[in-house]
């Protein structure tokens, strides 16, 4: 009876080990599944050691401990100034093959993404339809190439958005319970602590989200992106909230006439635009009418970043110190 018993034991593990998802199932032997955001699942002979990762998603799966896994990456690297863009943060850019073709948004070199032979092509969806850096006619190509693993930020918070990340390294081999991982999740917890304390020192103060072009300008909606809505409604910075966003929700355009149309003691700004970017705001006349403008309160936002505990970490702690400037 015990021999049966111990048959029937292994008998077990071996069906989970067929049907699991985690990577780490005997260095990745055996088949491989996963569920992702979408709902798509994936199914592979074994588990995927060679990806393909949207950059800022390669970033945060750098901090998971999986950049070794990472053949090529598709998405910007550098910003507008030719430096190593801050939705990259702690990638070693020039460690992985980068596979961004040269023409449309999403846009991918297949010739050179084949070469890698993936396992594995992971992005993210800020709205569940679009993926992330990947056009839909790009997408039907990769996937003959490997299956895509999608991260959906869509609806979610901050955390939500994070644990998401985590759930999808966890199933590709990372130890989120490391002490790396845990080290960062306590460093967010105290920044956030930091943001929320900057947060009441600002006092009456109103911040406003934004970006500038040059023909118009965009004032972010804390509604529809995590962080904002995270620092909003968990952290209560006194956020301006747009009351007639675009369609998507992710921002109301303006024209640079109407750029006071809301208060802004503190101007948040994304920081994608560059320098460049950045200077536009010095010839706008009604923008100027500002208490931003006036005092040059302005503060970078990273409004793309690697969705780990990491990286948030960092952006709050920088958050938190130029907020500190401005206390009432």
């Amino acid at each position: 009876m015990r021999r049966l018993g111990t048959i029937l034991a292994a008998a077990s593990l071996l069906v989970v080990a067929a049907c699991g998802s985690s990577a780490s199932d005997d260095e990745g032997a055996g088949p491989w599944t996963y569920k992702d955001d979408l709902g798509h699942a994936i199914s592979l002979d074994h588990a995927p050691k060679r990806l393909i990762v949207q950059s800022s998603m390669a970033a945060a799966l750098t901090d998971l401990g999986l950049g070794d896994e990472i053949v090529g990456t598709f998405g910007p690297l550098k910003n507008a100034d030719g430096q190593p863009d801050s939705q990259v943060a702690g990638l070693d850019i020039g460690k992985a093959e980068d596979v961004t073709g040269g023409g449309e948004y999403g846009s991918i070199d297949l010739e050179k993404a084949a070469s890698l032979k993936p396992d594995l092509i992971v992005t993210s969806a800020y709205l569940t339809s679009d993926l992330w850096y990947v056009n839909d006619a790009t997408a039907k190509k990769l996937k003959e190439l490997a299956p895509i693993l999608v991260v959906s930020f869509d609806g979610k918070t901050l955390p939500q958005m994070l644990d998401s990340t985590e759930r999808a390294a966890t199933a590709l081999g990372a130890d989120v319970d490391s002490d790396t991982v845990r080290k960062a999740h306590a460093d967010f917890t105290k920044a956030a602590d930091r943001v929320e304390q900057a947060g009441k020192a600002l006092g009456s103060k109103k911040i406003l989200v934004g970006s500038p072009a040059k023909d118009v300008f965009y004032v972010s909606n804390p509604e529809v992106s995590p962080d904002l809505k995270y620092w909003r409604d968990q952290l209560k910075l006194p956020l301006v909230v747009p009351t007639k966003p675009d369609e998507g929700g992710y921002f109301q355009t303006l024209s640079w006439e109407k750029a006071d149309l809301y208060p802004a003691d503190v101007f948040l700004y994304d920081d994608r635009v560059g320098k460049a970017g950045l200077a536009i705001l010095d010839d706008q006349p009604v923008f100027d009418t500002l208490r931003a403008a006036k005092d040059n309160a302005y503060i970078p936002w990273t409004s793309v970043a690697p969705p780990s505990y990491r990286a948030y970490a960092d952006i709050m702690n920088r958050l938190a110190t130029e907020l500190e400037k401005y206390a009432s």
